[in-house]
């Protein structure tokens, strides 16, 4: 398990203080809206309980497509344009693997963690980090004030990207495992001497996993090899240690997570959710780095906006929660998706729907409408967002943006 790298002994001073804005949270999504607020000149706040770059909970693949146009190109350290995947398949009492091998349309790519979270912090140089542990908020009509275990924190502008725990939500049902909307996920990440050589693979195979998937991506040096289960009360562990050993990697590195796959409102009152807080990750693939991405973008720009004096809070909030709604079909659709294929993976009827969807006109059309939810164009549309028209056009003139702490 990592080791928390947060300030101890007399380094742990008080922090307390006003800010424009404070961003909760500092993985993919907090560090990408810290990204847009860069240059701002508002006062902005990053915290979270770990050190930057510090909690690996994810096997590390995006589509190159959006490394590259964020800027983080050089965190890749292996890119693939094929995907494999292995189908355990009952043949005549006997079990079978069939495998299929499929041209994607654009490439994905594994990367460093540590290295892409210090290449996000990099695009804000001017947004500071401090390390606390968020406990709640209490909220203000026009000042939040979250609390902390090293002080209280004020701000008009509150960010939640602290993952599926949603810390600031104002609901009593917070989300909580494993009676919740969430898959677990759990995954080692061995050195191995032919990780360059080997393809990016997934298993469609009970004996693994019957609500889920079983996966094994290269990076480099290493081989990240995992389960995730749809159901939150089927364990992973066992079927992790097995993959493993069918595959001949060491049991080096455990590390996982639980994964929100229900989107939520982005918005709870006054606070901006972003990434697993706001339920981004996709379902059936549970993949959410890019989602992270693109959501925190888009909270970002409407957070701009306000600090630059173009629109008010209000505003912004009924921008961006509108903005992550309108992706609602596209989740609502992968869920049910996800549902389908944990009933029906152990029946023959999924052998002849991959047989099916083994065409490479099905798996452009497939692959590019699935990439399209959200697109890597938008990380090079910066004003994209703030060409919308108002969210309310009768709102009152927004003043201009002063710091909290010169009030």
């Amino acid at each position: 398990m990592p080791v928390r790298a947060t300030k101890r002994g007399e380094e742990r001073t008080p922090l307390e203080g006003d800010y424009d804005v404070l961003v909760c949270g500092a993985s993919f999504a907090g560090l990408t809206v810290a990204r847009e607020l860069s240059g701002s000149g508002a006062k902005v706040l990053l915290i979270d309980r770990y050190d930057i770059g510090e909690r690996q909970t994810s096997a590390c693949a995006a589509p190159t497509e959006w490394l590259e146009n964020m800027g983080l190109s050089a965190s890749i350290v292996q890119t693939f344009s094929d995907l494999v995947i292995h189908r355990g398949q009952e043949k005549g009492g006997r079990r079978a693997t069939k495998t299929y091998r499929w041209a994607l349309p654009w490439t994905f790519s594994t990367f460093d963690y540590k290295k892409i979270c210090a290449l996000l912090k990099e695009q804000s140089p001017d947004v500071p980090f401090e390390h606390a542990k968020v406990d709640g908020i209490t909220r203000g009509g026009a000042i939040h004030t979250v609390h902390t275990d090293r002080g209280d924190l004020r701000a008009p502008l509150v960010v939640d990207a602290l993952g599926w725990r949603r810390v600031l939500s104002s609901s009593p049902d917070a989300i909580q495992p494993p009676n919740a909307r969430l898959s677990r996920g759990l995954e080692v990440h061995p050195k191995v001497a032919d990780a360059q050589a080997r393809d990016m693979e997934l298993w469609l195979d009970c004996d693994y996993i019957r609500p889920g998937y079983s996966w094994a991506f290269p990076a480099g040096d290493e081989v990240r090899v995992g389960v995730g289960s749809f159901d939150p009360d089927v364990k992973v562990k066992r079927p992790t240690v097995d993959l493993a050993n069918d595959i001949g990697v060491p049991l080096d590195g455990y590390q996982g997570n639980w994964i929100p796959h229900v989107l939520r409102e982005a918005t709870d009152d006054g606070v901006f959710m972003v990434g697993d807080s706001a339920g981004h990750c996709l379902p059936t693939t549970a993949e959410g780095i890019r989602t992270a991405l693109y959501f925190g973008l888009a909270a970002g720009r409407e957070l701009r906006a306000v600090v630059d004096g173009r629109q008010s809070r209000g505003q912004a909030l009924e921008r961006y929660s509108s903005f992550s709604a309108d992706h609602s079909f596209s989740f609502k659709w992968l869920w049910r998706v996800q549902g389908l294929f944990s009933w029906l993976n152990k029946y023959p009827v999924m052998d002849t729907a991959l047989d099916i969807m083994d065409r490479p006109s099905f798996v452009r059309w497939s692959f590019n409408h699935y990439l399209a939810i959200a697109p890597p164009s938008f990380a090079l549309e910066s004003s994209w967002p703030e060409s919308r028209p108002p969210a309310n056009a009768e709102a009152e003139p927004v003043a201009a943006p002063r710091t909290l702490a010169a009030a």
